[in-house]
This record gives C-alpha cells, sequence and structure tokens, in this order.
C-alpha cells in the first residue's frame, strides 16, 4: 500500500505471533493504516499462507515474513536482521507471540513454569533488545506488548502464565520511563478472554476436565467480562493499532485492559 497520507505510511512494523489470532488482527490493522510489516512467527506454512493472502491486497511489497523462535536470543537477531534489509528499520515493535498453560501451582512443574516465562516474558526481552537500538538511532518508536488482563490481576490455576504477563506489563512500565525522552513509547494492551485458539483450547480443557458441554464452558470464560462475551481479536488489534500512530504519542508505560470493563 503506497498511500502517503496513511497515518503510519512509511513506517516498517514486525508483529511476533503474526500469522494467527490477535497478531494477525494487528498485521491487517496496521497494514490498512499504511505501514510495511514483518510477520514473524514460528510456523513458516502459516507465514507463507498469510504472506500470499494479504499480498492480494496490500501489494507484496508491503509483507515479509520471517520464521523464528522469540524464546532464542540467536534467533531472534537473525530474524530481525533480515526483516530490516527486507523492509527498512524497524520502527514499531508488536510483541504478540505468547503461549497460555493452566495448572494448579503444586502441579506446576519446573518445565511448564519456565516455558510459560521464556516464551511470554523472555520472547518480549529479545525482541524489544533487537528493535531498540535502532529506534533510538532514528528517534522515534513504538513498542506495543501484547499482555493480558492476567497481568493485571490473578487468574487462578494460570500461576505460571500470570506471573509472565505481570512481568510483561512491569517490563514495559520500566522501559517506558528509560526511553521517555527519545521519541519511543512503549505500552501494553491487556485483552480478557479473546475469541482465539487459546481460547478454544481452553474450552477444550474445560469440556475434557468437567464434562461441560464447549457452550457452558465460552460461557464460563465469557462470565468475567461485563459485556458477557468474548472479545474479538480486531478489538484488540485496533487498540494495538492506536498506539502505534504518531499522535498517540503521550501515550506510554500504559497497561490498557481490553475487555469490557473486567478491569478498572
Amino acid at each position: 500500500m503506497s498511500d502517503t497520507t496513511l497515518p503510519l505510511a512509511g513506517k516498517h512494523a514486525l508483529v511476533t505471533g503474526g500469522a494467527r489470532g490477535i497478531g494477525a488482527a494487528c498485521v491487517h490493522a496496521l497494514l490498512t493504516r499504511g505501514a510495511r510489516v514483518t510477520i514473524a512467527g514460528r510456523d513458516a506454512a502459516a507465514l507463507a499462507a498469510m504472506q500470499t493472502a494479504l499480498a492480494h491486497e496490500f501489494g507484496a511489497g508491503s509483507i515479509n515474513v520471517q520464521a523464528f523462535d522469540v524464546a532464542d536470543p540467536e534467533s531472534v537477531r537473525t530474524g530481525f536482521d533480515l526483516a530490516a534489509r527486507a523492509l527498512g528499520r524497524i520502527d514499531i515493535l508488536v510483541n504478540n507471540a505468547g503461549q497460555a498453560a493452566s495448572a494448579p501451582l503444586l502441579k506446576t512443574d519446573a518445565a511448564l513454569w519456565q516455558r510459560m516465562l521464556d516464551v511470554n516474558l523472555g520472547g518480549v526481552f529479545h525482541c524489544t533488545q533487537a528493535a531498540l537500538p535502532a529506534m533510538l538511532d532514528a528517534g522515534w518508536g513504538r513498542i506495543v506488548n501484547v499482555a493480558s488482563t492476567a497481568g493485571l490481576t490473578g487468574y487462578r490455576y494460570a500461576a505460571a502464565y500470570t506471573a509472565a504477563k505481570h512481568g510483561v506489563v512491569g517490563l514495559t512500565r520500566a522501559l517506558a520511563l528509560e526511553v521517555a525522552t527519545r521519541g519511543v513509547t512503549v505500552n501494553a494492551v491487556c485483552p480478557g478472554y479473546t475469541d482465539t485458539d487459546i481460547v478454544r483450547e481452553a474450552v477444550a480443557n474445560i469440556v475434557a476436565k468437567t464434562g461441560r458441554t464447549p457452550e457452558q464452558a465460552r460461557a464460563e470464560l465469557a462470565a468475567g467480562n461485563p459485556q458477557q462475551r468474548l472479545v474479538q481479536t480486531g478489538e484488540v488489534a485496533n487498540a494495538v493499532a492506536w498506539l502505534c500512530l504518531p499522535e498517540s504519542g503521550a501515550m506510554n508505560g500504559q497497561a490498557i485492559a481490553v475487555a469490557g470493563g473486567e478491569v478498572m
């Protein structure tokens, strides 16, 4: 998309976990606002399919894909270097990649604990370290971390995930203060239960463990939202895209709940 009147024209955004769910919605929202977008993830086939589909709408020159693992620092560095070569300096980073797993604390083993930290918190750290130097050199940048309402409150039976997402919110606030005078903003969006693969897996888990129907399980997850529904991916993506706009420069260090009033 070459319309220079669009608010993110000329900007290069990288979205981790961008091939599905909230990440895919963020990719579309940023492209619609004129950005060039690198779609990052671990599933090369899913990335390629998304690239092909979006090229018809936005043009092949606006889209790049990079397969890497956010939990692996070397993989991240290589992926970011290749993305910058393809579409230029990365101006916007959306740290969306994440995993969710539930277990009572006493059944949370060290491997599960570490995996939740490595992907959900370590991934944000590694990707931010890779993107930040160029933003500081340019005097402009936007970093948006997709956390969760679990990063603002407690979720029972999800201690590892909740701890990691609290860490994402803390990292967001700390870095926002570090770079506040450098033209770079750092914010988080905190979705409630959103209609994604992660929630569909949670529904299947509830059904398997409790014998409830899928409809009952979805209603149970939606019950915490005062609107009595699941959040839609596009609603989260619109909040992310707004934080990336040039005119959102006063938004810094915020953790914005996109959850129908679940957290206030």
